[in-house]
């Protein structure tokens, strides 16, 4: 069986460190830690993985409700643990008073350092206080290369996952018919805008799926797509509940509020 059928051309790589994961596992009977992965790659590890091999995987985020997770691929005897996942948290101290720091910022920030986007989880935000997740490996170099966000002069302090905020983040789940799962009738369809102006958006690089930019109006989204629109918020793609006696898609989408 073909794997890469199932599956978009440019996702191939993934897929190949996936299988490499699963062979580690298989010939060394020992777990396997990953990078942090977005909601799309942890929707492609489980349909690879499944849930009825020797191979099993568990995410962990640093909390319940992450977004991005390191995967845990092990073996049947292995009982894993939070610790397996070795992930740090960090909170930002910085004079609140008279600057505000916003998510891009800090991403950026976390950018500038050199490391992939792998080594960085979540961004929580709630009103003044912020906070994200590293993995170990990278959290000494993280803390000692951070001085400043912007213009801004700032701390950082590890924090126990008990401290962990409440993102300010809410998301809303809508159920919606679509004629197509083209990205052009989704953003459409979510945003209730004509199909020619979310084809504006598309072609003028106001949108990104899975963080990277698309000017393709006929990409066709998938589980786990996270579609975010400049000026609009973002909305990711929960299921896909098959098509209507019309040939029309049943699908659902939680945006954000």
């Amino acid at each position: 069986m073909n794997i890469y059928q199932h599956f978009r051309p440019e996702e191939r790589e993934f897929i190949d460190l996936v299988l490499q994961w699963k062979s580690f596992v298989e010939l060394n009977y020992a777990p396997k830690l990953t990078d942090f992965l977005d909601p799309r790659e942890q929707h492609i590890l489980k349909l690879i993985i499944g849930e009825h091999g020797e191979v099993k995987y568990h995410f962990f985020g640093g909390y319940d409700q992450a977004e991005r997770k390191r995967a845990l691929l092990y073996p049947e005897y292995f009982t894993p643990s939070e610790d397996e996942f070795q992930i740090s948290l960090f909170e930002i101290h910085y004079p609140k008073k008279f600057v505000k720091i916003e998510h891009p910022q800090v991403l950026g920030t976390l950018m500038s350092l050199g490391l992939k986007r792998g080594k960085f989880g979540d961004i929580l935000i709630n009103d003044e206080q912020i906070q994200f997740f590293t993995a170990k490996e990278v959290s000494f170099y993280v803390s000692s290369n951070i001085e400043t966000i912007g213009r801004t002069g700032v701390k950082l302090s590890e924090q126990p996952f008990e401290n962990v905020i409440a993102s300010n983040e809410k998301w809303e789940e809508n159920d919606l018919t679509v004629s197509s799962l083209r990205l052009d009738t989704v953003i459409s369809g979510v945003y209730h805008i004509s199909r020619q102006k979310a084809q504006d958006l598309i072609q003028h690089n106001f949108v990104k799926v899975n963080w990277t930019l698309t000017e393709n109006t006929s990409f066709l989204c998938e589980i786990g797509d996270m579609i975010s629109v400049r000026g609009f918020g973002r909305v990711k793609l929960i299921r896909i509940d098959g098509k209507t006696k019309k040939e029309k898609w049943r699908i659902t989408v939680a945006k954000q509020k």
